[in-house]
């Protein structure tokens, strides 16, 4: 990596919204540089644990965990799907990436010194890759007072949480209101940053698709697609399984953009379809990750990105 961070503009592209039809198919188808450390935070901004968090206050530093005498290298960064946070960056490892709201990223400045770097270890900028999903030009490095390189991402300064003991963990969400996993681009990792609908990799099922806050999406096979959508579940299985509703096709990402519509229900009620199959969501998923829907009536199954029921059996 060069001793100067490189840093791209991210541009953003509106989407038209779908277009409001009942005939399946006559819809829509769907500059910085490298700076000094600035001065440490308070104390308790590092480890109190805040909406997220996990970990307790450690008697000894009041941070929330004991440091680590010195930090990996970060290697190939890679992008891992969290069930509650969407997109989360991490190391060569596995192990999540954070960053600090006390940070700044124009210019690239860190305020976690001393006990705060021993809980939230800086990720060394030497040998950092970009994987798949991630803008190298978003990689860059800032110059901590101990003259270390210390990794950034979009301009902030990234860290590990000591807390964090194997590959997945996301301990560290949220501590001190302050400490948020880095998304790929080096904004906050939260549910707030997926799109209308996209696809979560189900260690049981695969592929399957989420909604914005993270809940997976299901099809009722007895639904029809074809020669427009038409859905079959009406007055209390609606609110047992909600519609979910339209998305603009741009506000969509993996999902297949055939059939990718809203229509409206003879309720009056607008429902989103993925190749023309209106798609649900399901009461019993209570936080994002569950899948307690899947094959309830054998009629409930996750709908994968092209719009199949992921595990029906095939007729």
């Amino acid at each position: 990596m060069k001793t100067s961070w490189r840093s791209a503009s991210l541009v953003a592209s509106a989407a038209a919204v779908l277009a409001l039809t009942t005939a399946c198919g006559q819809g829509s188808s769907p500059s910085v540089g490298s700076q000094n450390v600035g001065a440490t935070a308070a104390a308790g901004d590092y480890g109190s644990v805040g909406a997220g968090g996990s970990a307790s206050a450690s008697p000894s530093n009041g941070y929330g965990a004991d440091g680590q005498a010195q930090a990996p290298a970060a290697g190939k960064l890679t992008v891992a799907q969290s069930a509650k946070f969407g997109e989360v960056l991490t190391d060569g490892a596995g192990k999540t990436l954070y960053r600090f709201d006390e940070d700044t990223a124009e210019p690239p400045k860190s305020s976690c010194d001393g006990d705060c770097a021993k809980v939230w270890p800086p990720v060394p900028a030497d040998d950092a890759t970009a994987g798949a999903g991630i803008d190298k030009t978003l990689l860059g490095e800032v110059t901590r007072a101990d003259g270390s390189k210390q990794l950034t991402i979009g301009g902030w300064p990234a860290y590990r949480y000591a807390k964090d003991a194997k590959a997945g963990d996301v301990t560290g969400q949220g501590v001190g209101g302050k400490w948020y996993a880095l998304a790929p681009d080096g904004k906050k990792a939260t549910q707030a940053n997926l799109p209308g609908l996209s696809v979560r990799t189900d260690p049981k099922l695969g592929k399957i698709v989420v909604d914005k806050n993270g809940m997976t999406v299901y099809r009722f096979v007895k639904d029809v697609a074809w020669p427009k959508p038409i859905s079959h579940c009406t007055g209390p299985c609606l609110a047992k399984w909600p519609a979910v509703s339209p998305v603009a096709s741009g506000d969509t990402k993996g999902i297949e953009k055939k059939g990718l519509m809203g229509f409206t229900r003879p309720d009056g009620v607008r429902q989103m379809t993925v190749d023309c199959w209106p798609a649900y969501t399901f009461s019993g998923d209570k936080e994002p990750g569950d899948v307690n829907g899947q094959g309830v009536g054998g009629t409930w199954y996750a709908m994968s990105p092209d719009g199949k029921p992921v595990g029906a059996p095939k007729k």
